[in-house]
């Protein structure tokens, strides 16, 4: 891709240890513009602590990520200005109403007035939260709250989007939705999405896998091709049989 047009993630030989243990291990991977990548793997993989890499919490022992051009070890305010991210634990004050949580977000962007109002009617109207802006997001179902989150992260027009086990805890109708919505968003958009899971039947739609077991990338490509590669007859199987062969149960 032309250098023009970064690709909205570049992961190469990312790596971070706590004491002997080898959390992530020199893992390299890309999400293109338009492209929805599940991270896929079971507990203790390694995922949220990339995820904490790629958000800046944590600092890398080895390697780079570059979300949208610019490195986030060497240009860490620009790279996470491109980025958004919803994490696994909830991260609304649920005692501000949704529109004041919005606009929260949109202070903590910088973004005029005028124009977040715009955005913020954009996007509770895009998640249906239109009659519900008024309300406290304590009055709020657990989906619903996740849809605000979701809502709140697009605010600042990310080219890259993290969805750290956001779907963990909320009713299936509301994790399908929410898978649905962010799937559709990546299409019309043209961003990349990188969505953490543990669960397989959120990663089948995904335009590429990727897994990590241990620390370590098990497999990167489609759906298709994991199943193909695993000589299993569905997606389930083939990842278990992946994770097995790694010392994962």
């Amino acid at each position: 891709m032309s250098s023009l047009f970064p690709d909205p993630l570049l992961i190469t030989g990312l790596a971070k240890s706590f004491g002997a243990r080898r959390a992530v291990d020199s893992v390299s991977f890309g999400v293109a513009s338009g492209e929805f990548v599940a991270l896929l793997g079971p507990n203790g993989a390694g995922k949220s602590t990339l995820f904490q890499m790629l958000s800046g919490l944590f600092v890398p022992d080895e390697g780079s990520a570059v979300v949208a051009g610019a490195d986030i070890g060497q240009s860490p305010i620009p790279a996470l200005a491109r980025l958004a991210i919803v994490f696994q634990q909830p991260a609304l004050d649920l005692d501000l109403s949704v529109e004041a949580n919005m606009r929260f977000q949109t202070d903590l962007h910088g973004i005029a007035r005028t124009e977040a109002k715009n955005r913020i009617s954009h996007w509770l109207e895009r998640f249906g939260l239109t009659e519900r802006a008024a309300e406290t997001c304590r009055q709020l179902s657990g989906g619903t709250r996740r849809k605000v989150e979701l809502a709140r992260a697009l605010l600042s027009e990310p080219q890259l989007l993290l969805m750290d086990e956001a779907t963990v805890g909320i009713d299936p109708a509301s994790r399908a939705s929410i898978l649905s919505d962010v799937k559709t968003l990546c299409r019309e958009r043209g961003m990349g999405v990188l969505w953490a899971t543990h669960l397989v039947d959120e990663a089948e739609a995904a335009d590429r896998i990727v897994v990590m077991a241990a620390g370590k990338v098990r497999f990167d490509g489609t759906p298709k091709e994991l199943i193909k590669q695993s000589k299993q007859s569905n997606l389930t199987d083939a990842f278990l049989d992946l994770t097995r062969a790694e010392g994962k149960p």
